[in-house]
């Protein structure tokens, strides 16, 4: 999808999010697991807040997002020490290795099969340096079937008027429908977007990233380094690559 009207109200609609914190949160697990600080890849970096925040850190950032509507925004931005790229995460292609990457935002739950997070987890392994690792969050299946359920949520700003609704589908699907409701003048132009998200088990994942290269390094209840529990909404995988033989760069 091309999150074209999300794109245009994502900062907006998402100011309740401290990139602050997650950007702390990142470069420490990095720096804890991985490489001295080098090239990053920020995968699925949306409108470039992260990507930013972390070249302010001593990153060199490459940022990837298959929607252009959202690198226009992550463009407009003063954005010094990124390099953005459109690309979809499946077909992910680098001029040349990275040292690290990151995929914030529960971006990978908007994959829509095991094959492509295969597929994506190879090719993020593909690129990194050996000894580099991979940061990333994803929604669980408890957080798709418990709470985005089947509910709706509202949000509202000056500029916009959003209604969200899922439909839980089950096996960790649930589709999403976004209505945008846009003032102009005296009145609003409604728009809408979807999407859908899927949840896999924690083990599945660790099994993926084990195909293909990377040892697990650890797994925790996002944002914190907590063990995850059995009502735990997101968790953080931090995984090292160990085996490159597949890389031919």
């Amino acid at each position: 999808m091309s999150y074209d009207t999300f794109a245009r109200y994502y900062d907006e609609l998402t100011a309740n999010i401290d990139y602050n914190a997650l950007a702390e949160y990142f470069d420490r697990l990095v720096s804890r697991f991985g490489r001295d600080k080098g090239i990053l890849l920020d995968l699925a970096c949306g409108t470039g807040s992260l990507s930013v925040l972390l070249s302010e850190k001593g990153y060199d950032v490459i940022g990837t997002d298959a929607s252009p509507e959202m690198l226009d925004i992550a463009f407009a931005k003063p954005h010094d020490g990124v390099q953005y790229l459109c690309q979809d995460m499946t077909e992910l292609d680098m001029f040349g290795t990275i040292d690290a990457a990151v995929c914030a935002l529960d971006s990978l739950n908007h994959l829509e099969s095991i094959d492509e997070v295969r597929t994506v987890f190879e090719k993020v392994a593909l690129f990194m340096n050996a000894g580099g690792v991979f940061v990333f969050d994803v929604n669980t299946p408890y957080k798709h079937e418990n709470v985005l359920a089947d509910n709706t949520y509202v949000y509202e700003t000056d500029d916009v008027f959003c209604v969200w609704e899922n439909e839980y589908e089950g096996n960790g699907v649930t589709a999403i429908q976004l209505d945008f409701f846009e003032r102009d003048g005296d009145i609003y132009r409604r728009s809408s977007d979807d999407f859908t998200e899927t949840a896999w088990a924690e083990e599945t994942i660790e099994k993926l990233l084990e195909e293909a290269g990377f040892e697990l390094c650890a797994c925790y209840e996002y944002p914190t380094e907590n063990s995850p529990t059995e009502d735990s909404e997101k968790l953080t995988f931090v995984a090292r690559i160990i085996n490159a033989k597949n890389r031919e760069a």
